[in-house]
């Protein structure tokens, strides 16, 4: 199966919604990184830092596909969900609701649901906002960003949707970098045993 299981005619307009939170903590961890890996080098040398480096960087992978990884991205052709390593291109056409729950949930027509990990979650009302009358209170971005999937959902272009089965697949690249991160940390366990 391809990477990317979107049909190759998908337009280019398509928006993604991933949670901040994921952008911000990966960041974050990508300079706390860095910054150990250079103070590495200078403390312990280039050889010791080559020996630290896959240790760090896996745990920089699984905080990449904890939380940045899981998406949803959409255009008039259908929606793209990614949860963890797994991948599903759904055509509009198999869509038979969207609801929230948690998080973004996709019916399909047959039977069957795709839960979307990342994206929109519904969130409490904070203390603040149960004070305020429902009228002055600003609508939460969760629930514009669910308004808009599901605007594009029923305005989809039939002949753009396609009929096609719901596709699913591994995210390849990230299996291939976990690969050589995992290869990368036993040569560093077995230069220091040797």
């Amino acid at each position: 199966m391809p990477a990317d299981p979107r049909p190759s005619g998908a337009t280019p307009e398509r928006r993604v919604l991933r949670p901040t939170s994921g952008t911000v903590i990966l960041i974050v961890s990508g300079v706390v990184v860095l910054g150990l890996l250079v103070d590495a080098a200078v403390r312990a040398g280039l050889l010791e830092m080559l020996r630290l480096a896959p240790w760090l960087l896996l745990v920089l992978w699984g905080v990449y596909i904890a939380l940045y990884a899981p998406h949803i991205a959409y255009d008039r052709s259908g929606v793209f969900v990614q949860n963890y390593l797994r991948r599903t291109w759904i055509p509009w056409s198999r869509v038979a609701d969207i609801a929230m729950r948690w998080q973004v949930q996709f019916a399909l027509t047959g039977g069957g649901s795709v839960a979307a990990y990342g994206g929109p979650a519904a969130s409490r009302p904070g203390r603040n906002d149960r004070r305020q009358r429902s009228a002055d209170r600003p609508v939460p971005s969760w629930l514009r960003d669910l308004g808009d999937l599901r605007d594009t959902w029923q305005h989809a272009d039939d002949a753009a949707s396609g009929t096609g089965a719901p596709a699913r697949s591994w995210d390849v690249p990230a299996l291939i970098v976990l690969g050589v991160l995992v290869a990368a940390a036993a040569g560093s366990v077995i230069s220091v045993q040797g």
